[in-house]
């Protein structure tokens, strides 16, 4: 395990890659862009680094020895009630696998071979969203669903279902904007700060997680309409 600190830290990253290259690449990337580093090479490694540090971010490969990247994530997912954000490392021909991340819960993903500068930027638009709620915000309500921006929780009937940070960034978006039909482009670029971003399937899973979680009935959307040919909104 390799460890870069810097003194006046952005946040913590924890760098997941049985490559020692791209994890020193990576971390030292991070750390001049004022993120404290640490880096972990497999995955029993990396969920015990989870676990002990307690990183604001993981940037997790998904082809590791052993326990691989996508049983890392569900593990994560399944006992992490924090709900650290993730960013996938993928090869440019796992569609499959990167889909089934983000079902998982990944917040987003980065294909190889790729520039540390480009997931340096998803890094800071994901930790960003995070940071972005207004102080004075108050808890937006509607009927059994109520969202807390300032506790980043969703209550629904009384039930609090686990959102990871990029479901919570875009359930929030949509809540503060009923009634407005939002494309999948607009979605990303709001949401996910990416407007040259053109994997809108992305918004897609990502509704269709949200709608299990909140909904009472997701095959009939109760507060996230789909416009079909168009995008979604939110039905206050």
């Amino acid at each position: 395990m390799a460890v870069i600190d810097t003194q006046h830290s952005r946040g913590s990253v924890l760098v997941v890659d049985d490559e020692p290259t791209i994890g020193e690449i990576v971390s030292r990337y991070l750390a001049r862009a004022g993120y404290q580093t640490r880096v972990a090479m497999d995955g029993i490694q990396a969920l015990e680094e989870a676990d002990a540090w307690g990183p604001d971010l993981i940037v997790l490969d998904l082809m590791l020895p052993g326990l691989d990247g996508l049983e890392v994530l569900r593990r994560l997912r399944a006992g992490d009630k924090r709900q650290v954000a993730v960013i996938l490392l993928t090869a440019r021909g796992e569609a499959s696998d990167r889909i089934t991340g983000l079902r998982m819960g990944a917040d987003d993903y980065v294909a190889k071979p790729f520039s540390p500068a480009e997931l340096i930027a998803r890094v800071d638009a994901v930790l960003r969203r995070v940071e972005s709620t207004p102080e004075s915000e108050p808890p937006l309500a509607f009927g059994e669903l109520e969202i807390d921006p300032q506790a980043r929780k969703v209550s629904v009937a009384g039930a609090t279902p686990s959102l990871t940070q990029r479901e919570f960034d875009l359930l929030l978006f949509l809540a503060r904007h009923p009634g407005i039909v939002f494309t999948l482009s607009q979605l990303m670029d709001q949401v996910w700060q990416f407007s040259f971003y053109t994997d809108t399937a992305t918004v897609t899973v990502h509704i269709r997680r949200l709608r299990a979680k909140i909904e009472p009935n997701p095959a009939h959307p109760r507060y996230i309409e789909t416009v079909w040919g168009v995008g979604y909104r939110f039905s206050g």
